[in-house]
C-alpha cells in the first residue's frame, strides 16, 4: 500500500462523493448455471435458490440507496429482477471483458462515479451507504480470498481490467496494482467475504442472519440432513 491507496475511512453521516450509479454484475439464478461449488452439500435447485436470495439481498441494498440502479446480466431477465433497475447484457468472454464492458457500457448513459458489486456478497447492505469516494480516483474492495467484491471508477477504462488474472488467489493484489499503475488514486473499503464455498456461505449467513440468503442457506441444508438421514434410515432397514 502507498500513500496514493489508503483505506477508506466510512463516514458516519452521508459521503461526500458517493456513486452515482451503482451497478450489479450477476448471472440468472438458473439451477447448473449458479453457486456450482455448493453442489457438494445442495443441489442444483437449491443452490440456484439460495443464488436468488443472494441476488436478492444485494439488489434491496442497493435499491435503497439514491442514484441510479444498474443490473449488468448474464443470462434471460426474469420476475425476480426488482423494479427500478436498468437491465444490460454482460459482454461475452472471461471476467475481464466483462468488467470492462460492463464500466463502459453504464457510464455510456449513466452518471459516475459508478460502483460495481457481484452477487456472492448479500451482506454488504451495512456499507453500501457509506462508500466514499471524495479524495480518490477508485475504490476497491478486497475479500478474504484474495478477490474483490466492488470496484469503484469515474470513467470507464478497458485497460484497467483487460488480462487482469480472474478468479485466482491473486486477483485483488493485481487489481490493484493495475490501476496505481495507470495512476489511480485508490480507497481501499473493507473486506467482505464472498461466497464461493460451502464454508464461506455458512460463514456469511452466521455473520447475517437477518438475510434472505441466510434463511434459504439453513432452510437449504435442513433439508440436505432430512434427506440424508431418510436415506440412511431406509439402507438400515434393507440391510436388516
Amino acid at each position: 500500500m502507498t500513500g496514493r491507496d489508503l483505506p477508506v475511512e466510512l463516514p458516519v453521516d452521508l459521503p461526500v462523493d458517493p456513486p452515482r450509479t451503482i451497478v450489479v454484475l450477476a448471472k440468472a439464478p438458473v439451477p447448473g448455471r449458479v453457486k456450482t461449488r455448493l453442489t457438494s452439500r445442495l443441489t442444483p435447485e437449491q443452490a440456484a435458490d439460495v443464488a436468488a436470495a443472494a441476488l436478492a439481498d444485494t439488489c434491496e441494498a442497493v435499491a435503497a440507496l439514491p442514484g441510479e440502479h444498474v443490473l449488468v446480466l448474464d443470462g434471460v431477465p426474469g420476475p425476480w429482477v426488482p423494479p427500478g433497475f436498468t437491465v444490460l447484457p454482460q459482454r461475452p468472454g472471461g471476467l475481464d471483458r466483462r468488467l470492462a464492458g460492463a464500466f463502459g457500457d453504464v457510464l455510456a448513459s449513466h452518471p459516475g462515479p459508478a460502483l460495481l458489486v457481484g452477487m456472492d456478497t448479500p451482506q454488504l447492505g451495512p456499507l453500501l451507504p457509506r462508500v466514499d469516494l471524495a479524495g480518490h480516483d477508485a475504490v476497491l474492495g478486497l475479500a478474504p480470498d484474495g478477490g474483490y467484491w466492488a470496484i469503484g471508477l469515474r470513467a470507464p477504462d478497458p485497460a484497467l481490467f483487460l488480462d487482469v488474472p480472474m478468479s485466482v488467489p491473486t486477483t485483488g493484489a493485481a487489481q490493484l496494482a493495475r490501476l496505481r499503475s495507470h495512476g489511480l488514486s485508490v480507497g481501499l473499503l473493507p473486506q467482505l467475504r464472498d461466497v464461493d464455498e460451502p464454508d464461506d456461505a455458512e460463514a456469511v449467513a452466521r455473520a447475517a442472519p437477518g438475510t434472505r440468503f441466510a434463511r434459504r442457506w439453513h432452510a437449504a441444508v435442513r433439508a440436505g440432513a432430512v434427506q440424508a438421514g431418510a436415506v440412511q434410515d431406509g439402507t438400515r432397514r434393507i440391510a436388516s
